[in-house]
């Protein structure tokens, strides 16, 4: 049990280097460019949000998993946006290398099955697939056209995108996507695509979560991490690790939560695990992240922003199995990013193990009682070297 923990937690963190991959968009906000973790993220949001434009056959779980680990060979490889002059064969090829290099680091099952899935996006030809890559075509489409002050060379790629390029796919595949994105541009069109824009305002505040620090910083202690990455790190740490759930979960529900749970930060903020807060500050912060949920939620169409809203509801109560379970997990991910980076917040907080056990442990240990041991034992040897029990 010990070697397979130990091989999960080694994908995992070497999950977190996406961050550093920038890609040609810009945040909404338009102050910086996106990177590679973030967008998966807001890709999952918004496989999340369209499902109802989704075929029947499609399963939104399978997607939202394809779309956590579409890019992660960019570690490896890189991102090559469309409209750039590259070798495509000579970049298939090394995906593929980085593929087969980071899902190696799993335990076999659960390497060849996320290897598994992984091929399948890329190869487009099953249910799944085809709607997962219709969200990445679309998506940063839509980031662009309604940036606070898109870059003109920008608009020129949406264009020759749409006009030739493989968003021009759209136009049969998700034809309000694909009118809507021309209406942007100013092009007329009859197409009814109030369905859409009934739901991308509140994927357009979403993009706000890129901009929310945290007081983690991310593995390679840089910069502190922001709350859109966090989700998608922790997404993908609930998925690895729910067999370690202390009782049965449904990890489709686990992962919808974790998609879904740090929303009301685009209002509220972040409010750090170990900064010094008092009760009434506390409470505050709680009919905050209330009001950030009633204004958030409320965005989409009725039920939407009902299941949406019962499901962050849930996860705040944590007395279900699954969202005890995924507090567990939000829980766990900035322990080991603190230890990657040398101490992180732990420094920034003087923080003490006896601390992490109680405002952490306890936490985990309800809901992944296994992964708390294998994470006590890691960090400890930290805590004990710099004198901090």
């Amino acid at each position: 049990m010990k070697q397979r923990i130990q091989a999960q937690f080694a994908f995992l963190l070497e999950a977190d280097r996406l961050r550093g991959i920038e890609r040609q968009n810009l945040i909404l906000d338009c102050s910086r460019r996106e990177n590679s973790a973030e967008h998966s993220w807001h890709l999952a949001l918004y496989a999340l949000v369209l499902a109802p434009f989704a075929a029947p056959e499609v399963s939104i779980t399978r997607v939202i998993q394809m779309l956590l680990l579409h890019d992660l060979v960019e570690i490896d490889a890189g991102d090559h946006p469309i409209s750039d002059d590259v070798d495509w064969q000579a970049v298939a090829q090394a995906e593929q290398a980085a593929a087969t290099r980071l899902f190696g680091l799993l335990p076999r099952d659960q390497g060849t099955t996320l290897h598994h899935l992984w091929q399948e996006f890329e190869q487009a030809e099953s249910p799944d697939a085809r709607f997962a890559k219709h969200l990445d075509h679309c998506q940063p489409i839509f980031q662009t056209l309604y940036g606070a002050a898109p870059l003109p060379d920008h608009i020129d790629v949406v264009r020759g995108n749409l006009h030739g390029g493989r968003a021009a796919a759209l136009e049969q595949s998700f034809p309000q996507a694909y009118h809507h994105a021309l209406s942007l541009l100013g092009a007329p069109t009859n197409q009814d695509v109030s369905a859409l824009t009934q739901r991308l305002p509140f994927l357009n505040e979403a993009d706000a979560l890129k901009s929310v620090l945290r007081a983690t910083w991310i593995g390679d202690g840089s910069r502190p991490e922001n709350s859109a990455e966090h989700s998608w790190h922790i997404m993908l740490y609930g998925w690895i690790l729910g067999e370690h759930a202390a009782t049965d979960i449904d990890i489709s529900r686990v992962i919808k939560m974790l998609l879904l749970h740090d929303i009301v930060e685009v209002d509220a903020g972040d409010t750090p695990i170990h900064g010094a807060i008092s009760a009434q500050a506390q409470a505050t912060q709680e009919a905050e992240e209330q009001l950030a949920a009633d204004r958030l939620f409320g965005l989409l169409p009725a039920p939407q922003a009902t299941e949406f809203r019962a499901l962050w509801d849930e996860f705040e109560a944590a007395t279900s199995a699954d969202a005890v379970y995924a507090k567990a997990i939000d829980r766990v991910q900035p322990v080991l990013l603190n230890l990657l980076n040398g101490g992180g917040s732990w420094l920034e907080y003087d923080v003490s193990l006896q601390q992490v056990e109680s405002r952490v442990g306890v936490k985990v240990t309800r809901g992944a009682p296994q992964v708390w041991t294998y994470v006590r034992d890691r960090i400890s040897p930290w805590f004990e070297e710099n004198q901090r029990l």
